[in-house]
Order: C-alpha cells, then sequence, then structure tokens
C-alpha cells in the first residue's frame, strides 16, 4: 500500500515552505531599511495557507481521477507578497520598513517555522513507528 505524503503531512508540509519564504522577505526588508523609496512588503500568510489547502484539494482530486499534478511552493507564495501598510510617517526618503517591527516579525516568524518542523518531525517520527510496528 504506498504512503500518500499529502494525507500523511496535511498543511505542515505548506506552513514550512510559507514560513520560508516569508523570512526572505522580512529579510530583504532588514537589509534594505537604509534604501531610500524602498517599500516594505510581507507574506499574506493567510492567503497563501488557503490558496494551498485548495491546491492540496485539487492535487487529491486530480489523482484519485488518474491525473499527474504539478503543484509546487512557487504557486503558493510568490503571489501573496504584498507591501505592508506603514505604521510610521515617511522620514523623507520615501523608505517604510520600520526596523522594530521587521525584526520582531522575523523572530515570530522564526518560532513560528521551529514550530512548523516540529510538527513536521513528529509526523515523520509517527509515520516510522508505524512502519517499523514499534
Amino acid at each position: 500500500m504506498a504512503i500518500n505524503f499529502d494525507k500523511a503531512l496535511g498543511v505542515h508540509q505548506f506552513t514550512l515552505g510559507i514560513r520560508a519564504e516569508r523570512a526572505e522577505v522580512i529579510s530583504s526588508n532588514i537589509a534594505n531599511a537604509d534604501t531610500p523609496h524602498y517599500k516594505a512588503r510581507d507574506v499574506d500568510f493567510a492567503a497563501a495557507m488557503q490558496n494551498a489547502q485548495s491546491q492540496q484539494q485539487q492535487r487529491q482530486q486530480l489523482e484519485r481521477d488518474g491525473g499527474q499534478s504539478q503543484f509546487g511552493l512557487a504557486e503558493l507564495t510568490g503571489q501573496h507578497v504584498k507591501f505592508r501598510v506603514p505604521n510610521q510617517p515617511d522620514t523623507g526618503d520615501g523608505n517604510t520598513v520600520d526596523i522594530q517591527q521587521e525584526q520582531s516579525a522575523f523572530m515570530q516568524n522564526a518560532l513560528e517555522y521551529q514550530m512548523s518542523l516540529g510538527f513536521l518531525d513528529s509526523k515523520f517520527s509517527g509515520m516510522k513507528k508505524a512502519l517499523r510496528g514499534d
């Protein structure tokens, strides 16, 4: 009997990818904190997850019907990167990066990334136990 990883791992595989993409976007914001006219961006996590879940359902339906799926992470995150609404007034150079907000968002995202890794680790541990017959 074949193992269906989509069913076994659930949405955790997608949360990990989306959080990794968000870390890159926030890192870019921090790196460009002093760049004139740079606009801070962020990933719309809720929209990306909703898209991931709908694509997962489409993929499962396609596989039930005998087809092959070609969905990847690029379709999940790239279209959900949006400009962030600034919390502070313009400093005169057109840059909308608030370094404290970016650092806070980066740390929060890092914790959530670690949590997603922990969920995936527990899923794989459970699958290994089932295969070994423990």
